[in-house]
């Protein structure tokens, strides 16, 4: 059987009332908020409901929401192994992640179907929202931490393959659509109903507009592993940070983005339509080391990982609980700016806006408790805490 994450469970009807903090609504901030927890789901909090958690000097926003991430806890989604995977979940878990997709890595094409035969159990149970699929369909010039010998022209039967080997649980592949079958590729995707995203790519700007109109809608890790923004040659960024039909990811761990880089994704985007991934391998939790991406080695110092060989970035060691800290303490944007790219973006991106994203009655009890300084102090998914507070009322 596949280990599940430990939980505080809740009785069957069990009701909370989380109250005294400041809550961070889709309408904005409300003061000495409140929020009832009836069994899996949000609902209205009375007034006069005495509380059961007293978080005054606290924040509650909602749970968050990561469509780009290969490990963590010391544990990959490439190993296709479900003990390893439920290791990288509970690791994000406790850092607010509460719904994710699984990124897999550049790999022969039969290795990457039984990793995603495998992760689509976890999707069925409910512990994964999917399966992302990043390489082997992308740039030799634009590789970063995958394989350049197991890269592959996105052929529509090998991107049909692997969309099968998923078994309906593939959500998003990143491709370079430039490459032969990119284009057909895209309209595939979009006709399977899996988001099709531009990256690692050395696309014009012209291919990358064709691209979106063929049915494309996220740029991965914008900024990254792709040409520069330029003046006269404007590339791939250009195109993707103007149109509107594209959702950007962007790696806020100070590493992959320079804070007025990142201020100009806002800026020119619009905050509705920026994500925050971590992009983490197999270190995000852990310590300084050497860890697998793939059939790669990963050199971790100082939280920076790297390639072994060659010293390309090779994902991160973020968690979205410090993508959100940074965002607001030194990027300096207003925290429901910060929040929507966590939860409400990315879960509107999934098609899960009904569920999850925002703290709304009716939806999934989904939510993460910091302190006075953004620090995380408790999480709950599901009407259960992951990380519980220090105390009740």
């Amino acid at each position: 059987m596949t280990p599940k994450t430990p939980m505080t469970p809740m009785a069957p009807h069990e009701r909370m009332v989380l109250a005294g903090a400041r809550v961070v609504l889709p309408d904005g901030v409300a003061q000495n908020g409140r929020l009832a927890v009836e069994g899996r789901t949000l609902a209205a909090a009375e007034p006069a409901e005495p509380a059961t958690y007293d978080l005054t000097g606290h924040w509650i926003v909602p749970g968050f929401v990561d469509v780009h991430v290969h490990g963590g806890g010391g544990g990959s989604f490439s190993a296709g192994d479900a003990g390893e995977s439920m290791k990288v979940i509970d690791t994000h878990r406790r850092h607010g992640t509460t719904t994710l997709l699984a990124s897999t890595v550049t790999g022969d094409l039969d290795d990457l179907a039984h990793q995603a035969g495998a992760l689509s159990e976890l999707v069925e149970q409910g512990d994964l929202a999917g399966i992302h699929f990043e390489g082997p369909f992308i740039a030799r010039n634009r590789c970063g931490a995958h394989e350049p010998e197991l890269l592959r022209d996105p052929d529509p039967a090998d991107v049909r393959k692997l969309v099968d080997a998923a078994r309906g649980t593939a959500r998003m592949m990143t491709l370079a659509p430039e490459l032969r079958g990119g284009l057909d590729s895209v309209r595939l995707l979009a006709e399977h109903g899996v988001i099709a995203a531009v990256g690692h790519t050395d696309a014009t700007y012209e291919a990358t507009q064709e691209a979106i109109d063929a049915g494309a809608t996220v740029a991965t890790h914008l900024f990254n592993a792709m040409p520069a923004l330029g003046h006269r040659v404007p590339g791939p960024i250009a195109a993707l940070l103007r149109d509107e039909r594209i959702t950007i990811e962007l790696i806020n761990d100070g590493t992959h983005l320079h804070p007025g880089v990142l201020e100009l994704a806002f800026d020119s985007a619009g905050p509705g339509r920026v994500v925050f991934i971590t992009d983490a391998m197999g270190a995000a939790g852990m310590g300084d080391g050497v860890y697998p991406l793939g059939p790669m080695k990963v050199d971790v110092r100082d939280g920076v990982a790297r390639l072994a060989e060659g010293g390309s970035i090779a994902g991160s060691t973020l968690t979205l609980d410090r993508a959100l800290r940074r965002a607001v303490t030194v990027d300096g944007l207003p925290i429901e700016h910060a929040v929507r790219a966590l939860s409400a973006n990315p879960a509107r991106l999934l098609g899960m806006a009904d569920q999850i994203g925002s703290l709304e009655a009716g939806k999934d009890a989904d939510l993460v408790v910091l302190d006075e300084d953004l620090a995380l102090t408790a999480v709950m998914r599901k009407g259960s805490w992951v990380v519980p507070p220090p105390s009740r009322a």
